[in-house]
């Protein structure tokens, strides 16, 4: 199940929650896929699904799906087939090919996420043992969710640029959350996002971490 994250005073409150949705969203060869038109045989909420972007992991193919009011993602290859709804579609999420990031590991691990107003609503798929599952969902208030590996455990870790202050000023943190263990914590505040190290793609060190301010 999502967990849920609070951050208040210099740190945004978080919230990682079933609630948020009730569940969300490669070609082999290593190639994105450039299949983008109309999958007949599916619906993605009252319209026939297109193909939004396709992405390879390892010998898996990922697809994001997209229609009017729902999504899906559909994948198929060395896993088997399987078919997940994408739900931050129907939470007001908008799907682009620019939605999902994949990074093929031992556990391997899909990023999609859309945006919603002025926040970045995600869901992550997990590969092990030769098998897809969902599993958190996650929230970003700074308008960055991405992945990147960084304990170096071998499995890619969520970012997420949050603001501070409950969104009510600019100042802005990057969190961190493992797919597989235990949320690695926070960045300190810097005084707005584009001082964040690294960004627009911050991928902070654990050394920059420190635990999260409870609310």
């Amino acid at each position: 199940m999502p967990r849920s994250v609070q951050v208040t005073a210099v740190a945004a409150a978080v919230i990682v929650v079933a609630g948020l949705v009730f569940a969300y969203f490669q070609r082999p060869g290593n190639t994105d896929s450039g299949q983008y038109g109309t999958d007949s045989g599916m619906r993605c909420g009252t319209t026939v699904c297109q193909v939004v972007i396709g992405k390879s992991v390892g010998g898996d193919l990922v697809e994001l799906l997209g229609g009017t009011g729902g999504g899906r993602i559909r994948i198929s290859g060395e896993s088997g087939p399987s078919v997940f709804e994408m739900t931050i579609v129907e939470s007001g999420a908008v799907v682009t090919a620019k939605s999902l990031q994949c990074v093929d590991a031992e556990v391997s691990v899909c990023l999609v996420h859309g945006a919603r107003g002025t926040d970045l609503l995600g869901e992550v798929l997990v590969r092990r043992d030769g098998a897809w599952s969902r599993a958190e969902a996650y929230l970003s208030t700074g308008g960055f969710l991405g992945l990147h590996d960084v304990n170096s455990d071998g499995t890619a870790d969520v970012v997420a640029v949050q603001l501070a202050c409950d969104g009510q000023c600019v100042n802005a943190f990057v969190q961190v959350f493992s797919v597989v263990g235990p949320d690695l914590g926070c960045t300190a505040t810097a005084p707005a996002r584009d001082q964040l190290p690294g960004w627009p793609e911050p991928v902070p060190s654990l050394s920059d971490l420190r635990p999260c301010a409870e609310g």
